[in-house]
């Protein structure tokens, strides 16, 4: 790992303007690109393409198209996972998916965090947080999985949702911020 991709990993500030993030990005653009051009009989599983990108890829997983993520180098999924069309993933920290789990369409996980200071934010300062996502989990169509968040084995997280916090294993969380459902 270079300086600044450790930089990146430690959760301190660090500009994603830097030429290395730069080159990872159109490294990253380069296999998103070809599978999403991809013909739809050869997407039937992860492509190789993203297969070459991502951290880790269980077996029999599977990414519609359209689908972008930022650099893939953090992208961790476990086995039969299953990412519908649309689906954005800035992994600019960890993304971990647990086995089986179902990511509905145009639904965003996303692991930047910008500066507030807008002259910081203008020159590209932003730091990043991981995201964890158990196994068994939906998370659907719309929804909007924030920084630092962990989401439990067996939850569901509703269409449209924006999971601001914590979800506990088995719960059902909807809403903008994301609450959970009371049984």
């Amino acid at each position: 790992m270079t300086s600044a991709q450790v930089k990146m990993a430690s959760g301190a500030w660090y500009s994603c303007l830097d030429a290395e993030f730069e080159a990872l990005r159109l490294t990253a653009l380069e296999a998103v690109f070809a599978h999403n051009h991809l013909p739809p009989s050869e997407r039937r599983t992860l492509s190789a393409p993203l297969k070459a990108l991502f951290a880790a890829a269980g077996e029999n997983c599977l990414i519609e198209a359209p689908f972008h993520c930022s650099y893939g180098i953090n992208i961790h999924l476990g086995d039969a996972v299953f990412i519908n069309s649309g689906c954005v993933i800035l992994d600019s920290a960890p993304v971990h998916v647990g086995d089986g789990t179902l990511i509905g369409t145009g639904a965003q996980i996303l692991c930047a965090d910008h500066h507030r200071d807008p002259v910081k934010r203008r020159d590209g300062i932003e730091r990043a947080a991981p995201v964890s996502i158990g196994s068994d989990v939906w998370i659907g169509a719309g929804a909007i999985v924030l920084p630092s968040v962990t989401i439990g084995d067996r939850a569901i997280v509703g269409a449209g949702s924006i999971v601001t916090n914590d979800v506990a294993a088995g719960a059902r969380v909807v809403g903008d911020p994301g609450r959970a459902l009371t049984p």
